[in-house]
């Protein structure tokens, strides 16, 4: 089982699992988008936040990460009885798992892009998610999966505008050179001396040279 909420500003997602086994699940087939939640140094729930795509860990305003903090220190049943806690939150992308490990222990492939911040403890934010709460069972996996697909059809599509644009791009600088260019009305065939146009007294000649050109 799956709790998942809406935050207070009705946008985003925030879920956890309902214990250590389902915690594996949630690490195992997290999402690119999804940020990881734990209170530091003590036992809690790992709580995740589904970002827009695109987003950064920056992009977290201050009153969603006010959500989800609030939301694991509630779930954490020694720090729920403090009046703060540490919490630390990374990239999903960003845990490491390896078979030495307990259930529901995690590392990090890089520390430095781990962030920890202070939260009080704040019982009508957790009132307010606690409201929204729905208990599902997904299939994991098969999300994950489908997640991961639609982002590969995304990156095809987009490698295939920006191959389109610069083919555009160079069409349209070539266009541009000739345009600056000479070359097209300097070929022989439509040109003729300033000595044959002076050859002769005839006036007429440069004349009929004017019209034959224009």
């Amino acid at each position: 089982m799956v709790f998942y909420f809406t935050s207070r500003c009705g946008e985003f997602t925030i879920y956890m699992g309902k214990d250590k086994y389902e915690n594996e699940d949630l690490i195992k087939y997290g999402w690119p988008e999804d940020v990881w939640f734990h209170v530091d140094d003590l036992s809690s729930a790992h709580v995740y936040l589904r970002m827009k795509p695109g987003m950064t860990l920056d992009d977290i305003s201050d009153d969603l990460l006010l959500d989800c903090t609030s939301l694991v220190k509630a779930n954490s049943i020694q720090g729920c009885k403090k009046s703060s806690v540490y919490v630390i939150y990374t990239r999903w992308k960003n845990l490491k798992k390896t078979n030495d490990m307990v259930d529901g222990q995690v590392s990090y492939h890089r520390p430095d892009n781990v962030k920890r911040v202070s939260v009080d403890k704040n019982n009508p934010i957790v009132r307010a998610l606690e409201k929204t709460r729905q208990e599902l069972y997904p299939d994991l996996s098969a999300e994950q999966v489908q997640r991961l697909r639609e982002i590969q059809q995304q990156q095809k599509q987009e490698f295939k505008r920006l191959a389109k644009e610069r083919e555009q791009a160079k069409l349209q600088a070539i266009k541009e050179k000739e345009e600056r260019s000479y070359d097209r009305i300097m070929h022989a065939e439509n040109m003729i001396s300033t000595k044959e146009i002076g050859g002769t007294a005839d006036t007429t000649a440069a004349e009929e040279y004017e019209d034959d050109f224009f």
